[in-house]
């Protein structure tokens, strides 16, 4: 093979460090940004968190801004020069294929971290019921099944596995009959919360019914009918129900009333998982019969650099000290020019999407029109992938509460006029006929379907049926209660 010399010419996007601080300030979270700006405060002594009341500990902006421009010049030409409008509309898959951990004026070590917040753990189920045995007298045989007992209860409170199987398990440690295990269990079962250790629901459901005082109303028919006729009971059997216990229609709607009160998964009760902390970043107002739209001055700080420091790099020579306090004031000139496109970017996508749904400020979800991230982008001249990154745990409080940006956006489905009903108020519809159905003759899908195809809103049963389980709602025999 010959060897020969080629000259070609290409364009190539190059992705700067700088660029990348664009993009991923621009997609985190608020806690995530919080603990961003709290590191590149720790590591850039130029950056400060501007406090408007202490006017004593400013030097004259003027000279600050004098000491910048001193800076600008003795620098490298267009190493500063810092854009008006920071391309963020960019997606680094499209340049690099592997990226590696960009090196940011914030210092962080690890660009993949989960920031959570940094609460002692809870308390788990077993802990709790360890704590409660160790308080109750067993031997130290009793105490080996309770451990393994314990060890078998799920996070909703069941014991996973029989009594049998336990004693099989524990015959090669310890020699004890399987009568030893049933009481043992039945000790744990005494335990807090009330039905931890059962088997199935109507164990779980009868151990809560007998820990309530006896003088309670309607326990005792309460007791029989989870005892006797919970099979009826599952399948709603409300007039066999009346028949055998020969109780009234009213006698027995206060006695499944107990029956309701009490919780299927009592496990559910203690739980160690980590409370989840929401701060929106956005804040939607009327005033005046018109829509405000503001962003939240607590959600990210304002950052300034420190006119001190700026101050000491027209005095200084070519040191190296110098050298590093100019990099530290590039560096969080950068940091600031990304934190203020970020905030301008998540608030002119923001105002978009109030200005599309007002409606739905206005009516509620019924009146929820349908959005794509191609219309907010068309409307606001950025790319798609922006869009997502400036809707992705992001925050809007609103009169209605608090809801994520992205939950503005939904498909659709089309009416028989012509126009457009989105999934967020067919799913609205769904749930307000639901609430307003014949309790002793719930809507079926097909019913649901067709009262929706009456309103000229055409949907297959199927698709009501997407949209009721994703809500949590029971199908129609499941929902049948005595009127």
């Amino acid at each position: 093979m010959k060897q020969a010399l080629q000259l070609r010419l290409g364009q190539q996007l190059t992705m700067t460090p700088q660029l990348q601080q664009a993009i991923r300030l621009l997609q985190l979270s608020t806690l995530e940004l919080k603990t961003e700006i709290q590191e590149a405060l720790d590591s850039n002594l130029m950056l400060e968190i501007e406090d408007e009341n202490n006017d004593n500990s400013q030097i004259n902006t003027s000279e600050s801004e004098s000491n910048e421009e001193a800076v600008d010049e003795t620098s490298a030409a267009g190493e500063n020069d810092i854009p008006e409008d920071l391309p963020v509309d960019s997606n680094w898959d499209d340049i690099y294929d592997n990226i590696a951990t960009p090196a940011t004026s914030a210092g962080s070590s690890n660009d993949n971290h989960e920031f959570e917040y940094s609460a002692p753990s809870g308390e788990s189920l077993q802990e709790y019921l360890r704590w409660q045995m160790q308080l109750t007298p067993f031997s130290d045989t009793d105490r080996t099944i309770a451990e393994f007992i314990i060890d078998s209860i799920n996070e909703d409170g069941y014991l996973g596995i029989s009594t049998a199987e336990i004693h099989q398990a524990l015959s090669d440690e310890l020699e004890i009959e399987e009568e030893e295990v049933e009481a043992v269990l039945h000790r744990i079962q005494n335990f807090d919360p009330a039905g931890v250790g059962a088997r199935d629901l109507q164990e779980n459901l009868l151990l809560q019914l007998k820990q309530f005082p006896l003088e309670s109303p309607w326990l005792e028919k309460a007791i029989e009918l989870v005892d006797n006729y919970f099979d009826l009971l599952a399948e709603r059997e409300y007039n066999q129900l009346i028949r055998r216990m020969k109780v009234s229609e009213t006698e027995l709607k206060e006695i499944l009333h107990l029956i309701q009160s009490l919780n299927p998964r009592p496990g559910s009760q203690i739980t160690n998982s980590q409370p989840e902390y929401i701060i929106p970043d956005v804040i939607v107002t009327k005033v005046n019969n018109k829509w405000r739209v503001e962003l939240n001055p607590e959600a990210s700080p304002r950052l300034r650099v420190n006119p001190h420091y700026a101050s000491l790099i027209k005095q200084g020579q070519n040191s190296e000290d110098n050298t590093c306090l100019k990099s530290h004031l590039q560096e969080a000139r950068w940091f600031i020019k990304s934190l203020m496109s970020r905030n301008e970017t998540l608030l002119k996508v923001a105002t978009s999407i109030v200005g599309r749904q007002i409606d739905f400020l206005e009516r509620g979800e019924e009146a929820m029109k349908a959005l794509v991230l191609h219309d907010i982008a068309e409307e606001v001249g950025m790319h798609e992938s922006t869009i997502s990154r400036v809707t992705s745990k992001k925050y809007m409080h609103t009169p209605r509460g608090i809801f994520e940006l992205k939950y503005f956006f939904s498909s659709h489905v089309s009416t028989s006029d012509g126009g457009e009903c989105s999934a967020t108020a067919i799913r609205a519809l769904i749930k307000k006929l639901i609430a307003t159905e014949p309790p002793n003759k719930p809507y079926s899908d097909n019913k649901l379907a067709s009262v929706l195809a009456e309103q000229g809103i055409n949907v297959a049963r199927r698709t009501v049926a997407k949209y009721r389980e994703a809500m949590a709602i029971p199908p129609s025999n499941e929902r049948k209660r005595l009127a």
